[in-house]
C-alpha cells in the first residue's frame, strides 16, 4: 500500500491531554464537594477528613501541571505576562489554600512588600506557590510562612515551614532540575519540573527566573524559593 494511502497515525498526546482535562474537571467537582461537606463536620472529624481533601487537591495540581507542561512543550500555552499587585496575589494564594490549612490546624504567616507590583503569569506562578504550600503542609509542625520581597532586582517568593527540612535526595533533585537534568524518579519530579519550567519562562533584562530548595530559613525547616526577574 502506498504511504499516502495509509491511515494517518493519531496524535496520542492530544488524546491524553483531552483525557487529563476531563479528569481535572471531575476532580475539581470532588474538591468542591469535600470543601462543602467538611465544613459540616465536627472539628475532630474535619481533621480526619482533611487528608482526603489534600490528596484530591494534590491530584488536581498534578493534572494541571501536566497540562501546562504539554501546552508549553507544544508552544500553544497562552503565556500571560501582566503586571500584578503582590498584595492581591498573596491574598489570592492564601484564599486558595486557607480551607485545607485550616482543617489541618496549620498557621500560615504572610510577609510581603506592600504596594509592590511585578510582571509575571499569575495563573502559572499561583500554581507553583500553591503546590509549594500544599507540599509543605505535609512536612511541617503547624506553621508555614509565605513571603514575597524585591531583592536585587528580582521578585523572591518563599514558602518556609518549621518541619525537619528537605531530605538530601530532594535537595539534589531540585538542583538537578534547576540545571536542566531530566529528573523523574521519586515523588518530587513533576512538581519540581513544573516549577522550574514556570521560572524559566520568565525573562527580563537578560535575566531568567529560577527555582531552588534549601533548608534553614526563619523557621529552620524546608524553604522553597522562586525568583522572577
Amino acid at each position: 500500500m502506498d504511504d499516502n494511502q495509509q491511515e494517518a497515525t493519531p496524535d496520542i498526546s492530544a488524546f491524553l491531554a483531552s483525557a487529563i482535562h476531563d479528569m481535572k474537571n471531575s476532580i475539581s467537582v470532588l474538591i468542591k464537594f469535600l470543601n462543602t461537606s467538611i465544613t459540616e463536620l465536627e472539628p475532630e472529624a474535619q481533621r480526619k477528613a482533611a487528608p482526603m481533601l489534600y490528596e484530591a487537591q494534590r491530584v488536581n495540581d498534578n493534572l494541571i501541571q501536566v497540562l501546562a507542561i504539554y501546552k508549553v512543550g507544544n508552544q500553544f500555552y497562552p503565556f500571560d505576562l501582566t503586571e500584578n499587585s503582590i498584595d492581591d496575589f498573596i491574598q489570592g494564594v492564601v484564599e486558595q489554600n486557607e480551607s485545607l490549612l485550616g482543617y489541618l490546624g496549620i498557621e500560615l504567616v504572610t510577609d510581603f512588600d506592600e504596594g509592590l507590583t511585578w510582571y509575571f503569569d499569575r495563573e502559572l506562578v499561583s500554581g507553583v506557590i500553591s503546590h509549594a504550600l500544599s507540599n509543605a503542609s505535609r512536612y511541617n509542625k503547624g506553621k508555614l510562612k509565605l513571603s514575597a520581597h524585591e531583592e536585587d532586582g528580582e521578585l523572591v517568593i518563599r514558602v518556609e515551614d518549621n518541619g525537619s527540612g528537605f531530605p538530601a535526595s530532594v535537595i539534589e533533585a531540585g538542583d538537578a532540575v534547576k540545571k536542566g537534568v531530566n529528573f523523574s524518579s521519586g515523588g518530587t519530579g513533576l512538581g519540581l519540573y513544573f516549577s522550574s519550567m514556570v521560572a524559566k519562562l520568565h525573562k527580563n533584562r537578560g535575566k531568567t527566573g529560577s527555582m531552588s530548595l534549601e533548608n534553614g530559613g526563619e523557621y529552620g525547616g524546608g524553604c522553597f524559593i522562586l525568583r522572577l526577574p
